[in-house]
């Protein structure tokens, strides 16, 4: 069972034929293969002369487990190229291959191609990559299923929505495989097998000399406690008072970067809204899919406000925007929202259930003099816009019901 990726292939197709090389790149099993896969499936039906001109290769299926060396897999796709013609190259989790981004400029330099690469490293496009091919690359960053993908997967494979979709998106997030399990504990289990598999095939493996229970102490404290402000500082002091061993701020940083490198994490700054600069001090954390918040969690007992936050970052960066966290004189906005040179502000709230909180959320808006729009997501149906502070109900924008507007 799966669905058609339209949101990614609608801005993919416009390069089919372009010399650029597209580059795929998320988190493990966030169903960028089948994805590349769509891509291939389109190409063939397009131009069905194509399937002699179409080569595609696994670097995690067996078989091509000889062409992780350089040498190999530049020898094996020039003797499938036997003519002039267009050639469709596919090469999944090219990240196995040391040195790929020479075979990748000699292709695109020497023959009739067009490149589709996926990889699970946000790191993919930089260093030598960058340097041997810059503006000659174009980047999709594929994430597990949005809320509105989750909701068309049901429908697309005429399955029965579950009871509370929101909640249950919300608890366990939008990786494509976690739909084969109904059971809360094949579920959580299933994410985790995903979670240590990411820790030992991409972080912690033989190259990396990283304590791995160290890691895994760290990592799951993070995605425990993701959407909340932290610093290196306050992370040490956590894992020095709970363990025997010491850990020093230099290490959380490289672990920080390790988990965003396998595009588990995003780390993000805060922008101060009257200065309008990039606060270096202290960021929040988001990770890519709900799903790993649980299989992290040391309960079951999931903050409802951090799920909502943490699934409307991700969908606003699915959405191609750039975000930051406001920081005002007085406190905080929980996202600055800017794309184009135009911004607004969000405030995100579970639910508007008392004047006590409806002051809170629409009054973080007091001191900011910016005139760019401002906004209060919740989960309440009525509308209580008020004061030019606008409220959309959450699950309607996550259905692209209704939009932001930036000014």
């Amino acid at each position: 069972m799966y669905i058609k990726r339209e949101y990614y292939l609608e801005t993919i197709r416009r390069y089919y034929d372009s010399n650029l090389i597209k580059v795929l790149t998320g988190v493990r099993r966030s169903g960028k293969s089948v994805l590349l896969s769509q891509i291939r499936d389109e190409i063939l039906y397009l131009d069905k002369a194509n399937q002699y001109h179409i080569i595609y290769i696994n670097l995690e299926d067996f078989k091509f487990a000889s062409l992780k060396n350089a040498n190999r897999l530049n020898t094996y796709i020039n003797k499938l190229i036997k003519d002039d013609k267009k050639y469709f190259i596919f090469i999944d989790e090219i990240q196995h291959v040391n040195q790929f981004e020479r075979i990748l400029a000699s292709l695109k330099a020497t023959r009739n191609v067009s490149l589709f690469i996926t990889g699970s490293n946000s790191n993919l496009l930089s260093g030598k990559l960058a340097t041997l091919l810059v503006g000659r690359c174009v980047e999709f960053k594929i994430m597990p299923f949005s809320y509105a993908e989750f909701i068309k997967f049901y429908q697309a494979n005429n399955l029965s929505l579950p009871e509370e979709p929101l909640v249950n998106y919300l608890r366990y997030g939008g990786m494509p495989q976690r739909f084969d399990y109904s059971n809360e504990e094949d579920i959580k289990r299933y994410l985790k097998s995903i979670f240590y598999g990411i820790i030992d095939k991409d972080i912690c493996n033989q190259k990396s000399r990283i304590d791995r229970d160290n890691f895994i102490t760290i990592a799951t404290y993070i995605i425990s406690n993701v959407t909340k402000e932290f610093s290196s500082e306050r992370i040490v002091n956590f894992f020095n008072k709970n363990n025997d061993s010491e850990i020093y701020r230099i290490t959380i940083s490289r672990y920080l970067k390790k988990l965003e490198e396998a595009c588990i994490l995003s780390r993000v700054k805060q922008y101060n809204v009257s200065s309008k600069r990039i606060l270096k001090k202290n960021e929040k954390q988001f990770v890519c899919d709900n799903g790993f918040i649980l299989a992290c969690s040391q309960t079951n007992h999931l903050l409802a406000s951090h799920l909502l936050e943490n699934v409307i970052y991700n969908e606003m960066v699915l959405r191609g925007y750039d975000v930051k966290i406001g920081k005002t004189y007085k406190g905080e906005i929980d996202f600055v929202v800017m794309k184009d040179g135009k911004k607004c502000f969000v405030q995100v709230a579970y639910l508007l259930s008392s004047e006590e909180v409806i002051e809170r959320e629409f009054g973080s808006y007091k001191s900011v003099k910016d005139n760019a729009p401002k906004y209060v997501l919740s989960l309440d149906k009525f509308d209580m816009s008020a004061d030019g502070i606008i409220h959309l109900n959450i699950e309607d924008w996550l259905l692209h019901k209704k939009d932001l507007i930036l000014f």
